[in-house]
This record gives C-alpha cells, sequence and structure tokens, in this order.
C-alpha cells in the first residue's frame, strides 16, 4: 500500500474512532445523569438534582463535537457499506442521547419542587419504572459500544414494559388527586417526572434501532411493541 494511501485509511480509522469514543463518553455521562436524577426524586437528594443538571452543558458540547466530525467524515473521506451507516447513525443517536439528558436534567429540577412532607404519595411504581429505564438505557449504550444487534432488539422489546409502568403510574397519580386535592400539586410534578421517564425509554428505544440498523444493514419494524401508554 502506498505511503501516502496508509496515512490517508489510518486517519480515517481514527477519525472513526474518536467518534466511537466521544459517543461513549456522552454514554456514560447521560446514564449518570439518569443515575443522579432518580436518587433525587428516591432519596430526595438535593445534590444530586444539582449534579443532573450540571451534567447538560458536557452533553451539549458533546453532541456538537460528534455532529462536526460526522458531517466531516461524510464530505471528506465518502465512507461506504457498514461506515457509512456507522456515521449516520452516529448523528441520530447523539441527538436521542442528548435529549435523554434534558429529560435528565427536567427530573431533577422537577425533583425539587415535590413536597418533601408529603407522605400521602407512594413513589414505589415511579421507583420501579426508573429502575427498568435505567437498566434499559444501560443496555442501549452497551449495545452501542459493542455493536451488539441482539442487545439491541432485547431493549426494543422491553419498551412495551415501560409503557405499561407509565399507564399505571398515571392512573395512580390521577386517583390520588381525585381522592385528596392536596395532593395536586405534588402529583402535577409526578406526572411530569413519569412522563420524562417515559420518553427516556422511547429515546433508548431509538438508540437500540439505530444500533441494529448499523450493525446489520436491516431496519427493525417500523411499529414499535406497545404497552398502551396514554399520551
Amino acid at each position: 500500500m502506498p505511503r501516502e494511501h496508509a496515512h490517508t485509511v489510518s486517519s480515517y480509522e481514527q477519525e472513526l474512532d474518536r467518534i466511537r469514543a466521544m459517543m461513549a463518553r456522552m454514554g456514560g455521562i447521560v446514564e449518570n445523569q439518569m443515575a443522579l436524577a432518580m436518587a433525587a426524586i428516591v432519596d430526595r437528594d438535593e445534590g444530586a438534582a444539582a449534579g443532573a443538571s450540571e451534567c447538560d452543558p458536557q452533553v451539549d458540547a458533546l453532541e456538537r463535537d460528534v455532529e462536526a466530525l460526522a458531517i466531516r467524515l461524510l464530505a471528506l473521506r465518502a465512507p461506504l457499506a457498514g461506515d457509512l451507516r456507522e456515521v449516520v447513525s452516529a448523528l441520530k443517536i447523539t441527538g436521542d442521547l442528548e435529549r435523554i439528558g434534558d429529560c435528565a436534567a427536567s427530573i431533577a429540577r422537577r425533583s425539587l419542587r415535590l413536597d418533601p412532607a408529603d407522605g400521602r404519595i407512594s413513589l414505589g411504581g415511579l421507583r420501579n419504572m426508573g429502575r427498568l429505564v435505567q437498566e434499559n438505557l444501560r443496555r442501549a449504550i452497551d449495545a452501542m459500544g459493542q455493536h451488539d444487534s441482539e442487545r439491541a432488539v432485547e431493549v426494543w422489546q422491553s419498551d412495551t414494559v415501560v409503557d405499561e409502568l407509565y399507564t399505571a403510574m398515571f392512573r395512580e397519580l390521577v386517583t390520588y388527586m381525585m381522592e385528596d386535592p392536596r395532593t395536586i400539586r405534588s402529583c402535577t410534578h409526578l406526572l411530569f417526572i413519569a412522563k420524562n421517564l417515559e420518553r427516556i425509554g422511547d429515546h433508548a428505544t431509538n438508540i437500540a434501532e439505530r444500533v441494529y440498523y448499523a450493525a446489520t444493514g436491516d431496519l427493525l419494524p417500523v411499529v414499535r411493541p406497545r404497552g398502551g401508554a396514554v399520551v
């Protein structure tokens, strides 16, 4: 291989590796944001709430960096086949990661508005939903890092359970508000928190779909498994 061509190939691989590394870092920050957001709710941890919000600018900056490098790669390197799918998927995946970060920061901010003295509302359902969403997010990010299509399918299929938990949470919180108007303020914030968790689950599913496409060249079915989630 001529020296100039070898250098070009090496530079191209380095740029791909940079995109992968930035995405991995982005995924790690977002996972941490999600953990902090849940600690803010479940443990009433104001420090965790602040930490989740403070991570947001890092995620935004990484999204911009990945986008700039991916566009440069597409324009100058003209990747083909699997590499092209990977670069295009990276543009979409980082958008989902950024929105997950936004949702986690929103959850953290809402947690500060909950009334600590209001012990009438059980957080058991929200805790269970949060655990499942965290697990799906972790598996989606692992699938992204390992280009694992099988794990991506597992995440895609798990979204049904997240939808069902959200529907159950919605009904439970509405019941609280109907039975005791004093809970309306806290329940309203919890409804927004539950909706953000459901959205994080959707974004994790989006990531799984992109990973599957990048790894196999095939698309998962357009119609996802649904759990009857309310709007």
